[in-house]
């Protein structure tokens, strides 16, 4: 089995990033995908932090001109390469597509798509673009993971947040072939990846798309909150994890 974890880890980690690195180790993560991970001390430490624990190979689009910067970070426990793909969407920094070299090789598209900076137009065009990735894709076996900060109405959301451009993304994402991984193994099963602070609403951010090549692969899908000793939901991050399982 493959066990790859999709976790927007909250601003670089901080001073819980002992606690993540402890917590990625528990789920015995064979690769992950890292969103808001950062050029600082406490994410330099993640990477090795990572590394002793059997993830030695790592891309990050992280930049040490901007360390304070939300980027990705994808470690595997296989060799990763870049994917050179002709069009990408725009930051750039903010789409990871690497080849994991596992038994069974796939590509993991790791993404992150932020809610205050991308507001409106640019985040409909971001969404466009990888749309466009997804229905030229000519890669063979291949996810796309991460913190989207979308869903579909009525079923992702405790109350209405999500837009219509962003429901017919998730939905094109799909008529393109990249199926939901929680979605196909869970129906229409409620489930929340991030709550508001003040309103304490939910609402589902983060997912996989699984394209043909991939899914008949697909095992589990399951998210997890990094459990805390005095019950704290949000301790170790504001966001739950997405763990996905495959055959090996």
């Amino acid at each position: 089995m493959v066990r790859l974890v999709a976790w927007n880890i909250r601003a670089g980690g901080g001073k819980r990033i002992g606690r993540i690195a402890a917590q990625i180790d528990k789920w015995e993560a064979d690769v992950v995908g890292l969103c808001e991970f950062r050029a600082t001390p406490p994410s330099r430490w993640l990477q090795e932090a990572l590394a002793q624990r059997g993830l030695f190979y790592q891309i990050t689009t992280a930049d040490p001109e901007q360390p304070s910067a939300n980027r990705l970070l994808v470690a595997s426990r296989w060799p990763i390469g870049g994917i050179p793909l002709s069009a990408s969407p725009r930051p750039t920094q903010l789409w990871l597509p690497v080849l994991v070299q596992a038994p069974q090789p796939f590509v993991l598209g790791a993404v992150y798509i932020p809610m205050a900076a991308f507001s409106g137009r640019r985040k409909y065009a971001f969404h466009r673009a990888i749309l466009r990735i997804a229905r030229r894709w000519d890669y063979g076996s291949a996810l796309i993971a991460g913190d989207t900060n979308t869903g579909r109405i009525g079923i992702d959301e405790q109350s209405r947040a999500f837009s219509k451009e962003s429901d017919d993304w998730m939905v094109g994402m799909e008529r393109a072939g990249w199926r939901d991984a929680f979605r196909t193994l869970h129906g229409d099963q409620r489930t929340y990846t991030w709550y508001s602070p003040n309103a304490g609403n939910g609402f589902r951010l983060d997912q996989a798309f699984v394209n043909a090549e991939l899914i008949p692969r697909l095992i589990a899908a399951r998210y997890e909150w990094a459990p805390t000793l005095d019950g704290r939901r949000d301790a170790v991050s504001d966001h739950a994890a997405l763990l996905i399982d495959l055959t090996d």
